[in-house]
């Protein structure tokens, strides 16, 4: 599948045009320079073409701002993959010092280039956009992203453009979400694994403003990485821009398989990241927790066992969580936190015959069966998995109702002790036989 970058300075609509070819408001759209920090990836089609789309950040050159930089060298990275380069200008403003200078770095790229001149919505401005071809990047397309006008035309030189389609089974693969309050160290995780600097890592908490997905294929492991903006508190979501971000994080939590849960050791497992793990929670999904920057901390004998129990109480009564002790920075046991997530993946993705099923829960039961109620007893006579993306396990008897949640949980930890679902939520069901 081709790769179609979308470049520019910034506030000339390159979001708003992403959105629209991607059908969903993905992209953040706002009036602040700088909103979209780092690349950010959709998928779209046309006349039976896909392609995935890179919107990145505004291209700046010679700001001191410390953002700007790192969106440069994020534009550049955009370039590098992309197979087509969609250049986004402004009519309004017609040609400025700062396009030139991005007509200047595409040329240095042997790569088709699209000229897509926007905000062209009457007569005037097309006969204004004329003036974009002093750029040097022959043809010119006008558009008009908020409305769609336009891009017909653009889509079909693109497409034309791409290279022939491959084979693509990134849809496909396992998809790991990293998570965590900002600045605890969540880039900084990604870029250490996949050995680039994929993401914008500063010192400034928040500087990942969107969610995005990266491709790990090493040491025989092949799934999708989520970087994710930081979840702050409601209380502390302010802006617009903060709004968007939390939004997304949510959303990739909700989409992926197994979310990776960073937390920075020094402020510990506090309430934030609590409701960050219940949130994983109760969309089902499998946890990893990695207590990050452990190498900063002071240690004796019982720090590590300690440290743990703590997070336990937090969680409590879900506490079969594989936690590791990391520290991205000096690159320890970040591998094992990645074998780790892929085990609880294949956790979750385990399916357990309905025979093995009775076999080894049936006689448990009968010896520790549910309390009786109001003089009624309670028979679980068959247990089956449901087919469901998730473990969820139905248990049939004669009084589903006066099954209580103590007993659930009796249940839950025996389908754990025997089957291994470490890191999984579970869920069980008592059904009418």
């Amino acid at each position: 599948m081709g790769i179609v970058a979308v470049v520019g300075r910034p506030n000339v609509g390159k979001s708003t045009f992403f959105n629209r070819l991607i059908k969903r408001r993905e992209a953040i759209v706002d009036a602040v320079s700088g909103v979209t920090r780092d690349r950010h990836y959709g998928k779209s089609d046309w006349n039976g073409k896909e392609f995935t789309l890179i919107d990145t950040g505004g291209y700046v050159v010679g700001s001191d701002d410390v953002f700007e930089a790192e969106i440069d060298k994020q534009v550049e990275l955009a370039i590098d993959e992309a197979d087509v380069i969609v250049f986004v200008v402004d009519v309004t403003s017609g040609i400025t010092p700062m396009d030139n200078e991005v007509a200047k770095l595409l040329r240095k790229h042997d790569k088709p280039v699209v000229l897509a001149v926007n905000k062209v919505d009457s007569n005037k401005a097309r006969l204004d956009a004329v003036e974009f071809y002093n750029l040097g990047l022959g043809e010119i397309y006008c558009i008009s992203a908020i409305n769609g006008s336009g891009t017909g035309e653009l889509l079909d030189q693109v497409v034309e453009a791409l290279p022939e389609d491959v084979v693509d089974d990134f849809d496909e693969l396992p998809k790991f979400a990293v998570v965590g309050r900002p600045n605890a160290g969540k880039s900084s995780f990604i870029n250490a694994l996949i050995g680039e600097d994929r993401y914008i890592v500063t010192d400034i908490a928040g500087t990942t403003r969107d969610a995005i997905d990266t491709r790990f294929n090493r040491f025989g492991f092949d799934f999708k990485l989520v970087d994710t903006a930081g979840i702050r508190r409601k209380a502390k979501v302010k802006e617009d821009l903060e709004f968007y971000s939390v939004m997304r994080s949510v959303r990739a939590i909700e989409n992926s398989d197994v979310i990776i849960l960073i937390l920075d050791a020094n402020r510990g497992f506090d309430s934030q990241v609590q409701n960050i793990f219940w949130l994983a929670d109760k969309n089902r999904k499998g946890i990893v927790i990695l207590v990050n920057k452990w190498d900063l901390i002071e240690k004796d004998t019982n720090t590590l066992k300690e440290y743990k129990a703590a997070i336990q109480a937090r969680i409590s009564p879900f506490i079969d969580v594989p936690i590791v002790f990391v520290s991205v920075l000096n690159k320890q046991r970040i591998y094992k936190a990645i074998e780790t997530a892929v085990e609880v993946y294949k956790n979750r993705s385990k399916r357990i015959k309905t025979r093995e099923l009775n076999d080894v829960l049936l006689p448990i039961i009968q010896n520790y069966p549910p309390p009786a109620t109001k003089g009624k007893y309670v028979k679980i006579k068959f247990i089956t998995q449901l087919p469901t993306p998730q473990p969820q396990f139905a248990f049939f008897c004669n009084l589903p109702q006066y099954v209580k949640e103590p007993y659930k949980r009796f249940l839950e930890n025996k389908l754990r002790e025997h089957f291994n679902f470490t890191g999984v939520p579970i869920s069980v069901y008592m059904r009418k036989k």
